[in-house]
């Protein structure tokens, strides 16, 4: 058996790395994590691999074990191992998202992976999170196929999505507005509207959201925005101008211009090719 065969079957029948398998020769592995209720491997010595750990989590939540400090993955949390980091399953509760490793030698360009001399827990959030899954599950197909040219590109969009200064949680007044702009029964407010929700400045709140989620508070309304137009543009006759204001834009030739640089086309252009 090769040895790319021989670490598809540890990896496929222990939901957890092993310590005692050769990694060294293998660029890139990847698995799905798929677990059912509660599930505490049994106790191993800690892993220590030639090859840069990643778990993605979907849902559920996955607590790992870095050299004694605890990292416990939620849905759109991705944590990335060092090298040679000694690391360890402690539990999987109903998760599912991805875990694996690589070698820098897979990437075009090493030089965004400078930052990684600690282990690296970030979160991504809604349209984010989304982003991230897909392009996890796109590395596992390529990886099942030894598409090794895809691998290295997804990897280094991966790393160009890292901001290593960014928390993996979000701090409640973030969590509250994030909430509130994407709740489906209200319209998208201003940046006071939602300041005076939370009860803080508008400047604190911008501050907050920027720091904890990589975007400012008025990049997500616009996504809000967006995301409800397109619905409408799709399943209804509304007029150009009627879908402006149902999202909380007046001006029409504004909103155009905005959907145009979120979509790459036109909100007419749009209609047509949903609306077949």
């Amino acid at each position: 058996m090769d040895e790319r065969a021989s670490d598809e079957q540890i990896m496929e029948t222990k939901p957890h790395w092993s310590p005692d398998a050769d990694y060294a020769s293998c660029p890139f592995l990847i698995r799905r994590m798929d677990t059912v209720g509660y599930y505490k491997p049994a106790e191993t010595p800690a892993a220590q691999l030639p090859l840069i750990g990643f778990i993605y989590v979907i849902s559920g939540e996955v607590l790992v074990d870095v050299e004694g400090t605890p990292f416990l993955c939620q849905p759109g949390q991705l944590l990335l191992i060092p090298q040679q980091h000694p690391f360890a399953i402690r539990y999987y509760r109903s998760a599912i998202g991805y875990t694996g490793g690589f070698a820098p030698s897979i990437l075009p360009d090493s030089k965004p992976l400078r930052f990684l001399s600690a282990p690296l827990h970030q979160g991504f959030w809604f349209d984010e999170g989304a982003f991230m899954s897909e392009l996890f599950n796109m590395l596992s197909i390529a990886y099942e196929r030894g598409d090794n040219s895809f691998v290295g590109k997804g990897l280094d969009l991966l790393l160009s999505r890292i901001k290593p200064n960014l928390p993996a949680t979000i701090p409640p007044a973030v969590s509250s507005f994030l909430e509130a702009v994407f709740d489906p029964g209200s319209m998208p407010g201003t940046i006071a509207s939602y300041a005076a929700r939370a009860g803080i400045s508008e400047n604190y709140l911008s501050r907050l959201v920027k720091q904890s989620t990589g975007r400012s508070v008025g990049a997500w309304i616009d996504i809000v925005r967006i995301q409800r137009a397109k619905r409408l543009l799709s399943s209804t006759n509304l007029s150009i101008i009627d879908i402006a204001a149902s999202v909380g834009v007046e001006d029409q030739s504004y909103f155009s211009r905005l959907f145009k640089k979120e979509t790459g086309v036109t909100p007419s252009s749009f209609r047509k090719k949903m609306q077949g």
